[in-house]
């Protein structure tokens, strides 16, 4: 048996020297290969995933595993991000609803071994903090307080998914005001960085000029 690992964006593997080496000298049919594992992660379309090739050398047949996509990936394509935030702290990306948070717990329940699925909710809702994320309007922080107490056990105890249009629009007009006021700011700071280093420039083209003049004063 050969075991290959390998990481595919869902749906879009294509043929590359570092498969087909590994798989030629086998004389495994690779375009077959590609074709199924292409089939199999289909479901996580713009998601890169890690899949496992196991190969029977003898009878040429392979099998197909889709392990769970990282957590982080799982929650970009919920909120339609390519990247997240590199400073969390002043800069959100996106604005969940608890149901988003569930569907992401769902996915990724068995491969984190948690008990209990409450287990697996909280642990999402850390790497969304980690990721600069905001669910239901608020930090990830103060969602774990509502959690503790008692809030959202309606939704998580039914596992619901589903996310109401008129509360996905609310949501979204929400951080629209969060997106302008991160913006406001980085224009500030950007503006008050720009005038720093106009006025150093403009003293480092001073100070030649006293330099100047003071060599003048001692010829004379």
């Amino acid at each position: 048996m050969v075991l290959i690992k390998l990481l595919v964006e869902g749906g879009k593997m294509s043929p590359g020297p570092a498969v087909a080496q590994q798989l030629g000298p086998m004389g495994i049919n690779m375009g077959k290969v590609i074709a199924d594992v292409n089939t199999a992660t289909s479901k996580f379309k713009g998601i890169t995933v890690p899949v496992h090739l196991t190969i029977d050398t003898k009878t040429k047949e392979v099998s197909i595993k889709v392990l769970s996509p990282p957590t982080s990936e799982l929650l970009k394509k919920e909120l339609s991000i390519e990247k997240a935030s590199g400073a969390r702290l002043k800069q959100q990306v996106g604005n969940l609803a608890i149901e988003q948070v569930i569907s992401v717990s769902i996915a990724k329940h068995d491969s984190l071994l948690s008990r209990e699925f409450i287990s697996t909710v909280k642990s999402i809702i850390g790497t969304c903090q980690a990721l600069g994320v905001l669910i239901e309007n608020k930090t990830p922080r103060e969602i774990l307080a509502e959690i503790e107490e008692g809030k959202y056990s309606e939704e998580i105890s039914a596992k619901k998914t589903e996310v109401d249009s008129e509360k996905r629009k609310e949501l979204d007009e929400f951080f629209k005001e969060v997106e302008l006021k991160q913006e406001a700011i980085q224009k500030a700071e950007e503006e008050e960085k720009a005038a720093e280093e106009e006025k150093k420039a403009e003293g480092a083209t001073e100070e030649p000029t006293e330099s100047t003049e003071s060599t003048e004063e001692k010829k004379e």
